[in-house]
C-alpha cells in the first residue's frame, strides 16, 4: 500500500512495576546513577514474569531486601509521561505494596535511596509524582 505506519503509531509505553514502602509519613524512592529524578523502586518484567516474580525481582537487584510475596496488594495503576524517554513515550506502573525483609540500602545501579514527602514531588518522575499524590489523599504521607 505505501503508506507510512510512523504517522498513525501508538505512543510507546513502558509497561513497568513498583513497590510501594511507606515509612513514618514517608515513601522509599531511589534516584539510578547518573538520572536527575527519582523513582519508585522496580523494574519491567523479563519474559514470562508474573508481576510478583518481577517485582520481587528488581527489588532485591535494587534494594536488597526480600520482598514477601504472600503480602503483595495492589495499590494504584498510574499512567503518566516517561521521564527521560522521547516525548509522547507513557509509563504505566502497576503499583503494589508488601512486607520486606531485610534493610533497603542501595546496590547494582541505584545510587541514592531517599524517603520523600509530598514537600519532594518535584525531584521525582511524573509516575512518582502521581503516587505521592495518591499517599496523600490517603493520610499515608505528609
Amino acid at each position: 500500500m505505501g503508506t507510512s505506519a510512523s504517522s498513525a503509531a501508538a505512543p510507546a509505553v513502558i509497561d513497568a512495576l513498583a513497590w510501594v514502602h511507606v515509612r513514618e509519613g514517608r515513601v522509599l524512592k531511589v534516584r539510578s546513577t547518573g538520572k536527575d529524578a527519582y523513582y519508585l523502586p522496580g523494574g519491567k518484567r523479563e519474559p514470562g514474569e508474573s508481576d510478583a516474580e518481577a517485582l520481587l525481582r528488581e527489588v532485591e537487584e535494587e534494594l536488597s531486601v526480600r520482598l514477601r510475596p504472600e503480602t503483595l496488594e495492589p495499590f494504584a495503576v498510574i499512567d503518566a509521561e516517561a521521564h527521560g524517554h522521547a516525548p509522547g513515550t507513557r509509563v504505566r506502573l502497576t503499583c503494589y505494596t508488601a512486607e520486606h525483609d531485610g534493610e533497603p540500602v542501595p546496590s547494582r545501579e541505584i545510587e541514592e535511596i531517599a524517603w520523600l514527602g509530598l514537600d519532594d514531588a518535584a525531584r521525582c518522575a511524573p509516575a512518582g509524582r502521581r503516587v505521592l499524590e495518591r499517599l496523600h489523599e490517603r493520610g499515608l504521607i505528609g
